[in-house]
Formats: C-alpha cells, sequence, structure tokens
C-alpha cells in the first residue's frame, strides 16, 4: 500500500534570502592507497595508513586520472570477512559518507557488499561504469552513534577477485539537512539526485556546500522543452539547503501538457524511500500550481510554485522497480508544468550493534596482541555474516560475545585483563598460538565452562579464582611456562577436565 507521510511531516519550506556560506566542507577525505597527503581543490585529503590495517595499496598508471583516482587499496577476496576503515567523528553528529571506486585490474571488476558500522549498506557493483571508462560513487547519509565510524568492505560469493577503493569522505552536515529521518534508526543511502535540464559537469562544491553531488539529467528526457531561466532563488535557509545553480535550469512543458519522467532511472528494490522535489517558477508574475503523481498515486495536490522556491518531500513512500513522476499544471495555473531539481534515497533500516561493553573488551584485547587477525575492526558481531574472526555472538536484542576461538591463528602478545569485561564469555579457545605474559583472573566470566590455553608460552602462577567459576569444566593449560603450584580450588573441582603437563611446577598435582 503506497503512503503519503507529508500530511505527517512539513510540506513546503520557502527560501530565505539568506547569504550561501562558501566555508570548505568540514570533515576527513581519505585518499586510498596513497602514501601522502594532498591538497586538491584547496581541500586536504590524507593518506589511509592510519585507517586502515590491511590491504595492499595500488599505484594506477592510466594517464590523465584527476588525483584521487589515482592511487587505491585492494583487499583479500576472504568471503564472509570484512576489512574496514576506521574514522574520528563526532559523536551524534550527522555524516555525508562518500566511497569512490575505479577499477585497475583487467577483466571485470569484483563485486562486494559495503557496510557501514553494523550494516550492510550496499552491493557494490562498477561493472557498467568501468565498461564506459568511468569511475562510480556511493553516497549515503548516517548518524556517528559513537566516537568511530567505519567503512567496511565484505568478499561475498558475487565474484572471485579481490574488493579495493579508491577515496573515502567523511563530510559533517547541519542538523536541519534531511531530519524527517529517524537517524537513530536508519540511514540514507542515495540513489540519485539530480538537477533537471541541467547540461554540464556534475554540479558540486563550491556551489553545492556540503559537496553533494547533483548529475545532469537533460539525456534522459530529449522528448522535453528545456527552459533556460534565470533564477532569483537564494538557498540557504531552504530545506536541505540545495545550491542554487540547480535553479538556474529546468524542465517544463506547455501549459495543457503533462511531464512525465522516469525517474530514478532505472529500477528499484522493493523498499521505503526518501523523495524530494524542488521548483522555482522564477517567475515575477503569474503562479504556477501543480498537481504531482507517482506511478499514479497522488503526491501533492495544488502545489504552488513560487519565484522564490519550494520543496515538497515524502520521507517514507513505498517504491518497487520503474518509477514515473508524472506533473500537471492545474486549472487557473499560469504555465505548464516544471522540475528543477530532485533527490531520492532509500531509506535503509540500520543492523544491530553488539555491547558497548564487549566492544571496548575486544579493542582493548586487540591492542595487547602483536598481530591481531586482520579483520578486526567494525562492529564485532554486525552484519551477522560478517562477524570478526573467532568470533561468536549470541541471539537477540541484546547481543553479546559468547565465545572467543582463536585457535591455532599464529597470534603474539598478551592475554588483556579486560577480556573478564566480556561477561557473557562460555568459551575461551585460545590454545596453539604464541602467547605469553600472565594468565589474568577471569573469575567474573561467571558463564565460562571452557578455557583452552594450551601450547602458549603464558608465565607465573595459575589464578586460583578460576577455581570459583562453578560451570567450568575444561581447564588446558598444558605445555606453557606456568610456574607455582596448581591451586588445590582447581584440583579439587568436581567434573574438571584439568591439564597441566609440560609447565614448571615447584610440585607437580596428582594424576
Amino acid at each position: 500500500m503506497f503512503i503519503s507521510l507529508l500530511h505527517l511531516l512539513p510540506p513546503l519550506l520557502l527560501l530565505s534570502l539568506l547569504p550561501l556560506s562558501l566555508s570548505l566542507p568540514k570533515g576527513t577525505l581519505i585518499n586510498c592507497g596513497a602514501a601522502v597527503k594532498s591538497e586538491i581543490d584547496a581541500r586536504e585529503w590524507l593518506p589511509d595508513t592510519s585507517f586502515v590495517s590491511a590491504g595492499t595499496p595500488r599505484n594506477l598508471t592510466t594517464p590523465g586520472l584527476v588525483p584521487i583516482l589515482s592511487t587505491a587499496r585492494s583487499f583479500p577476496n576472504n568471503p564472509h570477512r570484512k576489512f574496514c576503515y576506521t574514522v574520528q567523528v563526532y559523536r551524534k553528529a550527522k555524516y555525508m559518507v562518500r566511497t569512490t571506486y575505479y577499477y585497475y585490474g583487467n577483466g571485470s571488476p569484483p563485486v562486494f557488499d559495503q557496510i557501514v558500522d553494523g550494516t550492510i549498506w550496499a552491493v557494490v557493483n562498477t561493472t557498467e561504469d568501468y565498461a564506459n571508462g568511468l569511475s562510480s560513487y556511493y553516497e549515503g547519509v548516517f548518524l556517528a552513534q559513537g566516537k568511530t565510524m567505519s567503512v567496511c568492505l565484505g568478499s561475498n560469493n558475487y565474484t572471485k577477485s579481490d574488493p579495493f577503493i579508491s577515496a573515502l569522505e567523511f563530510v559533517i552536515l547541519e542538523d536541519s539537512l534531511y531530519n524527517s529521518t529517524d537517524f537513530k534508526s536508519y540511514g540514507l543511502s542515495l540513489v540519485s539526485r539530480n538537477s533537471f535540464g541541467y547540461i554540464g559537469s556534475i554540479i558540486r562544491y563550491p556551489d553545492d556546500q556540503f559537496d553533494r553531488f547533483w548529475a545532469p539529467f537533460e539525456e534522459h528526457n530529449t522528448m522535453i522543452p528545456i527552459n533556460v531561466s534565470n533564477s532569483n532563488a537564494s538557498v540557504s535557509g531552504m530545506w536541505n539547503m540545495p545550491p542554487l545553480k540547480v535553479f538556474e535550469r529546468k524542465l517544463t512543458t506547455g501549459k495543457t501538457e503533462a511531464m512525465e519522467l522516469n525517474w530514478p532511472p532505472g529500477s528499484v528494490p522493493e523498499s521505503n524511500y526518501y523523495i524530494a522535489l524542488y521548483f522555482a517558477s522564477g517567475e515575477s508574475t503569474g503562479s504556477r500550481v501543480l498537481n504531482i503523481s507517482i506511478n499514479g498515486i497522488p503526491y501533492y495536490k495544488d502545489l504552488d510554485v513560487k519565484p522564490e522556491g519550494l520543496v515538497v518531500y515524502a520521507a517514507r513512500w513505498p517504491l518497487s522497480g520503474s518509477t514515473r513522476i508524472t506533473l500537471t499544471s492545474s486549472a487557473g495555473s499560469s504555465g505548464g508544468a516544471l522540475i528543477n531539481a530532485g533527490e531520492v534515497f532509500d531509506v535503509l533500516p540500520l543492523g544491530g550493534t553488539t555491547l558497548t561493553r564487549d566492544v571496548i573488551a575486544l579493542q582493548r584485547v586487540k591492542q595487547s596482541l602483536l598481530n591481531p587477525p586482520p579483520d578486526w575492526n567494525g562492529d564485532p558481531c554486525f552484519p551477522r555474516q560478517y562477524s570478526w574472526t573467532g568470533i561468536t555472538c549470541s541471539p537477540g536484542p541484546r547481543v553479546r560475545v559468547v565465545t572467543l576461538n582463536l585457535t591455532n591463528t599464529g597470534l603474539s602478545g598478551s592475554l588483556s585483563p579486560n577480556i573478564a569485561n566480556m561477561t557473557a564469555l562460555s568459551n575461551v579457545l585460545l590454545g596453539k598460538n604464541n602467547f605469553t605474559g600472565p594468565i589474568p583472573d577471569l573469575s567474573s566470566l561467571k558463564l565460562l565452562e571452557k578455557l583452552h590455553l594450551e601450547d602458549n608460552h603464558f608465565s607465573g602462577n595459575i589464578p586460583s579464582s578460576l577455581g570459583s567459576i562453578d560451570r567450568l569444566h575444561e581447564l588446558f593449560l598444558q605445555n606453557n611456562n606456568l610456574t607455582g603450584e596448581v591451586p588445590d580450588s582447581l584440583i579439587r573441582k568436581s567434573g574438571l577436565d584439568l591439564r597441566t603437563s609440560g609447565n614448571s611446577f615447584s610440585a607437580q598435582p596428582p594424576s
């Protein structure tokens, strides 16, 4: 069922006459694969080495590439493993996130998942653009839930070649932008943003102060007459703050003709979409009054288009397949249908998040390792098919880490005492690695059933507090460098499979 939310939200916002700020967009720009920082169009692009811990940098030799496309970073094609960029952000700030891809190899480009925090954002498929010698970009709007945000690339079973990325941008948006969306539960994934009737290169910064891309659309509508207007619009007070340049041209028809736009181009999957349409008559006399429908469903009736401009939007409008927008002039209108610009976003339900306590503990465990698993970035448990190597997570709404299994993975370093904060753990399996240092106090892990630390280099005493864990029934400590004595609390513990051979105890426990 099609439901318009226009009646629940302010449908119209008029343009104000405030001046447009031309300050540089604020955020973090990452030139993936680059070794040094660079300045491009007066903006600083950073090398990616401090944001990512895996992958291989690539230098492209294609002549004439713009700087951010001349390098890339690729990642191993390891199915159901994700590799993440982690960026410091301002908590509760709203960010435009944009990824750019320009394939550097031969044959068909890889197809892979793109993930933001714990949510699968999009399937990256650059095949068509690559065939035409073009780069591809994906853009979304997301709220920073914490002090960092992650963008990850995940290998799936779509293709067998390595995922890659050319550039990554985080740009802070003003609070008013797209604020009809509940960003605690949803993100916005851009489908199309077009300046109708415009001919030329993509409109972006400095025309758009947030460096959003407004693509030309004229080539899709050659049968619709184009009217060039001198706009009196000023946009800084307008909903979503579109650039003034999108109002300089418009698509228009004769008074008795309907305008039909197949927009967004192509077919869209069944979902709810945020749709915003922008209008400015640019006329000092008369009044343009429009009726708008989407796939035959009324979207807005008797829209009085002002010379200074306005926008109508729906926060959650169901679409599926191809989309046709029809605009007709109402009785009494001084002219035909018109439109200047539009935006369509998929309203993306956010994935889950791992309990913060467990995330912090795992980060401390990671810091104590000299060679942590390369995919230990982003959310540990989400998306579910991309949980961290060695991690098993609980079902349900309050997601905890219940198993840590890194047996025989070549790890070295110490075992952080913060592991004891992961109080839902039932199994800790770290045997056959190169851990050194003491065994931390794990008595807070009341649900722990199996603790396997065999064939490592742990030293010091066995914590007697392990005997207080009622559920513990397997304790494998053989072949380490442990000293002292085996605590009586473990020797006498009923039902415990205790293995301690191959250590340097002052007194061997009874067999």
